[in-house]
């Protein structure tokens, strides 16, 4: 691609994501106010998500569910099916991946696209962002709102500019009349911390941070303050990572407060195994492999210790995640017993598609064994129940063992933006 050529970005959001893939699946819910998020039986948690006729009536993102229940009485809780939204996710990106091999994910329902190289196949950018948007409402069932402009800020700020289903411009001939009026906390990383000292120098939209001195901003905010410079007057430069080189998400865990305190090297071989499994089953079905493993700690007394491992090699193997957390927890846990919980999570993931480096120092007999059981002993379960097959050391506590963890609380983790390197029209003095 030439230098002097300019970019065409886009940023597809999927609109109210959880609760609109959820809506597919409780079409008797159609018009009804519906919340993603928590158990709706305890109904204890927050919500993650909520469709436009429970926002219209006060339901927001972050609220505990006893808060959206008072706003809005007959809102429908359901809880969150990670699996199935990155199902979506998949098959979302597979769409946008027919229009550029340049499709960065943004957590799991928003994806940037460079296009710049299909316009001539596709047409401009408002007319590959129409055709997206027809493709993923009829071949989906879900709606997206996509910006088209020069930059990946930019576009990300046309996605948020009209919801739902979409589409906004922002070129070098209306930008300055369409984007400088906007709040200032509009733009990415103007959180309520940093948009609350903005408008103590009085600086309250896009326009006034665009026209402010950059080095001035510097002085207040580091060198986060020349980013924001950038991104305010849209001479981010950051690419559009390609497709499959990265994952929408960072890592995939799980953790527990187990039915009684851990008093054991034994107790907690236990739990590790549980929740190794749960979490090896997730990396399994949405085709990952990770690099690093970290076990989280909390005593009785509510002190909290964690500490990771990067692998020798990427992993989604029950048998290798279990023997990198009982590593960890041996070299983490050096106050004395009892434990209330235990969390695993395994990060820097990669598609398990990828080509496997065979390592000298392990067996890939071994591994391949490890690997076919846990595919029989996720078959099984599936088929029969999760307690249909366990590990002979789960015999040494049945009460400890009949945890089920994959039922329980699974944590995603979304990348940064500024995890893949970031290009700032801005150079420091």
């Amino acid at each position: 691609m030439s230098s002097t050529r300019q970019r065409v970005i886009l940023h597809s959001d999927c609109n109210c994501f959880y609760a609109s893939v959820e809506m597919l699946h409780h079409p008797e819910l159609e018009g009804k106010p519906l919340a993603v998020g928590g158990d709706p039986e305890k109904r204890h948690g927050i919500v993650l998500t909520a469709n436009y006729p429970a926002k219209h009536r006060g339901v927001k993102t972050g609220m505990a569910l006893w808060q959206a229940r008072q706003v809005c009485p007959d809102v429908v809780f359901v809880p969150p099916r990670m699996d199935l939204y990155l199902r979506f996710s998949h098959m979302a990106r597979r769409i946008y991946a027919d229009y550029s091999d340049r499709v960065e994910s943004f957590g799991l329902d928003e994806c940037w696209i460079d296009v710049t190289d299909s316009c001539s196949l596709f047409g401009d950018g408002l007319s590959i962002a129409r055709e997206i948007s027809s493709r993923i409402k009829r071949e989906l069932g879900i709606t997206v709102s996509i910006g088209v402009s020069w930059n990946k800020i930019y576009a990300k700020l046309g996605s948020d500019y009209k919801k739902p289903d979409a589409i906004t411009v922002f070129d070098r001939d209306n930008y300055r009349e369409l984007i400088y009026p906007l709040p200032a906390a509009d733009l990415l990383y103007v959180g309520n911390r940093t948009g609350a000292k903005l408008a103590k120098y009085g600086i309250g939209t896009i326009g006034e941070l665009a026209e402010t001195d950059p080095f001035l901003l510097k002085s207040w905010f580091g060198k986060m303050g020349l980013v924001l410079s950038a991104f305010a007057r849209g001479e981010d430069r950051t690419p559009v990572s390609r497709e499959n080189t990265s994952v929408p998400i960072k890592s995939i865990g799980n953790s527990t407060t187990t039915p009684r305190d851990l008093k054991s090297l034994e107790d907690v071989r236990i739990v590790l195994y549980l929740l190794s499994e749960s979490v090896a089953a997730r990396l399994k079905e949405n085709h990952f492999e990770g690099k690093v493993v970290e076990v989280y700690v909390r005593s009785s007394e509510l002190y909290g210790y964690a500490q990771q491992k990067k692998l020798r090699a990427p992993t989604n193997v029950s048998e290798q995640i279990e023997e990198a957390a009982e590593e960890i927890f041996r070299q983490l846990w050096c106050c004395p017993f009892p434990i209330r919980s235990i969390g695993l999570r395994v990060a820097d993931l990669i598609p398990d598609v990828h080509p496997r480096q065979l390592d000298l120092f392990q067996s890939e007999e071994r591994r391949q064994k490890m690997e076919k059981a846990d595919e029989m002993t996720m078959e099984l379960r599936e088929r029969f129940g999760f307690s249909c097959v366990q590990r002979g050391l789960m015999l040494e506590d049945r009460y400890l063992s009949s945890l089920d963890a994959k039922a329980d609380d699974h944590m995603i983790h979304p990348h940064s933006y500024f995890e893949r390197g970031n290009r700032t029209g801005v150079k420091e003095a």
